[in-house]
């Protein structure tokens, strides 16, 4: 079972509503989902749509073919009519898009009139239109009902009874005119019920805040970081957080960086433009110490850009932004469940050795859904808080930058009696003073830079390797394209893999970049030395990641696959750009 149902319509319409209530109710059904989303920058109007796949095994990007289409407009019919798989239909309201199709691929479904005749609204159309998809896909209602009234549990018994109404309607009518509905999901209901959990990559990020202790997160709204505050504002009563909603990205960083030097686990996030704003105060978190997590969702640039799209065009950015030399700590999460990890090593990156952690991600990683059996809050580290308590207990002259082994010096809190913390955003001694010397500025370079990055290096992880143990073809990617070259991997293995005698294909997917993973752990670099074809994959147009494997390892990828419109690669578009750089060089 491997169905993709795509709802189009223009924002405004609801088409969010009807996608997220289908993939809940799939996931509470044991299904797995990956849902995706693509929309315009604009309040109302323009096209839009929203597509989940389900199936009976872990699915981790979208494919090209539609098993379903809920068309809310006309344009969705014109734009994606031939997208339709051997068996799809197309479910409209002709009386709402005032056309009427025939053919074998449409059903006409009255959306409106079974709305206001079963619920008395006609606000419960996309109600209508999801019991019509079960039906369809000939499953029970009875999950859906559930959800219905947790969603509309403050509204009172009228309004959960018209929706219940209205999605039977819906289910009902699918059921006795959709002769030609042969989709099956019967392998879902032979099972035991276990719902799974369904998220986004953008809220995984910011449960992982929460779970490592975030006590004060400032940031000014922006497409695609802004799903991170809007999450933990929602939880900051339960957990003791304060969110301010800054009035730029510079009063964001600064709020950050004081909330951290005051004693508090603090975070920002925002987008390139956003980015841009913040890099003097990324610099004075490297010349003060001052641990800080910074969450940058890329989108397409230059400028405004794209700025509901998606694009990994922001790499070289976060690694050289910011003037001056001091390190940094990179992370690239690939899907929800790296990502709520990621977020809690970036908590313990930053504390431990008091550098400024960037935790990266993209449109495609904010938006998508992926369902996962659950995240285990055991895993969670949570380390001493910058180096307090014994470190500072024994001490009887404090030094904010006192020159220590490691570089690393205890952070105190400014205000407690026993220590005088002093610090400042000119070059400055152990005390915290300015200075003027070559000396002491060689010396606390040294103490930052070259004494700090060695050992945060060894805590880097190396590339998660997944496929045929020599293979001939190496996918190499990092972010958001796990779960497309993952999907791409499994497809392509069967006719690849030649009996475990070579052949075969397997994935480089890099999630820790910066500094670069060493090879000691795990040896990447033979994989990739010892392919045929090593083909590297980024949602960018120069190869920003290909450049970076270069400059650290002297390692130069013949091939490479860059996508550059907006739109993340569905797994299908993946194995044909693919199977064009094999013939290639293949004739």
């Amino acid at each position: 079972m491997d169905y993709s149902i795509k709802i189009g319509g223009e924002a405004g319409q609801g088409i969010q509503t009807i996608g997220g209530t289908l993939a809940k109710v799939f996931a509470r059904t044991g299904c797995h989902v990956f849902t995706h989303q693509d929309y315009e920058s604009r309040i109302r109007g323009g096209h839009n749509f929203y597509q989940v796949r389900l199936a009976d095994r872990p699915v981790t990007s979208s494919r090209d073919g539609i098993d379903i289409i809920v068309a809310l407009d006309k344009e969705s019919i014109s734009l994606h009519e031939r997208e339709l798989n051997e068996n799809g239909l197309i479910i409209y309201d002709s009386e709402a898009l005032r056309q009427k199709h025939e053919g074998p691929h449409f059903l006409d479904v009255p959306f409106l009139t079974l709305a206001v005749e079963n619920s008395g609204s006609k606000i419960m159309a996309n109600t209508v239109a999801v019991g019509a998809v079960l039906g369809m896909l000939g499953m029970d209602l009875e999950v859906l009902f559930g959800s219905l009234r947790e969603t509309f549990s403050k509204k009172g018994d009228e309004v959960i009874t018209g929706n219940i109404n209205a999605a039977r309607a819906g289910r009902d009518f699918a059921v006795k005119y959709c002769q030609k509905c042969s989709f099956d999901v019967g392998a879902i209901h032979e099972l035991p019920l276990q719902a799974k959990m369904l998220i986004t990559g953008v809220d995984a990020i910011a449960l992982g805040a929460i779970a490592s202790g975030v006590k004060f997160y400032s940031a000014y709204p922006m497409t695609p970081s802004t799903g991170i505050m809007n999450y933990i504002a929602g939880k900051e009563e339960e957990y003791g957080i304060i969110v301010e909603q800054a009035e730029d990205e510079i009063a964001a960083i600064n709020m950050a960086l004081g909330a951290s030097f005051a004693g508090v686990r603090s975070m920002t996030g925002t987008s390139g433009g956003g980015f841009a704003l913040m890099v003097e105060g990324l610099s004075l978190a490297g010349m003060t110490e001052t641990p800080i997590v910074i969450a940058l969702g890329q989108r397409p640039g230059p400028a405004t850009g794209f700025p509901t799209r998606t694009e990994q065009g922001d790499l070289q950015f976060a690694l050289y932004t910011a003037h001056g030399e001091f390190p940094r700590v990179i992370l690239a999460p690939g899907t929800p469940e790296q990502a709520f990890y990621l977020t809690n090593k970036a908590f313990e990156l930053t504390e431990k050795y008091q550098v400024p952690v960037i935790i990266i991600f993209d449109q495609h990683l904010a938006d998508t859904e992926w369902t996962f059996e659950k995240f285990d809050p055991d895993k969670i580290r949570y380390a001493d808080m910058r180096l307090r308590g014994d470190a500072l207990s024994g001490m009887t002259e404090y030094k904010r930058h006192a020159f220590t082994e490691s570089g690393v010096t205890p952070l105190a809190v400014p205000g407690d009696s026993r220590h005088l913390v002093v610090t400042d955003s000119d070059e400055h001694d152990e005390e915290g003073h300015i200075v003027e010397d070559a000396e002491t500025r060689i010396k606390m370079l040294d103490k930052r830079l070259f004494k700090k990055m060695p050992l945060i290096r060894q805590e880097i992880e190396p590339p998660m390797f997944y496929g045929h143990e020599a293979p001939e073809i190496v996918l190499a990617g990092w972010g958001s394209t796990y779960g497309v070259m993952k999907e791409a991997v499994d497809a392509l293995s069967p006719t690849l893999d030649k009996g475990g005698q070579g052949g075969g294909i397997a994935m480089l997917h890099f999630s820790e970049i910066y500094p670069f993973p060493p090879t000691d752990k795990f040896n990447y670099l033979d994989i990739l030395n010892n392919a045929k074809f090593a083909i590297c994959i980024e949602n960018n147009a120069t190869g920003q990641f290909a450049r970076l494997v270069r400059a650290e390892t002297g390692y130069e990828f013949k091939y490479k696959i860059n996508k550059y419109d907006g739109r993340s690669f569905t797994l299908d578009e993946l194995e044909k750009e693919i199977a064009a750089r094999l013939n290639k060089t293949n004739p």
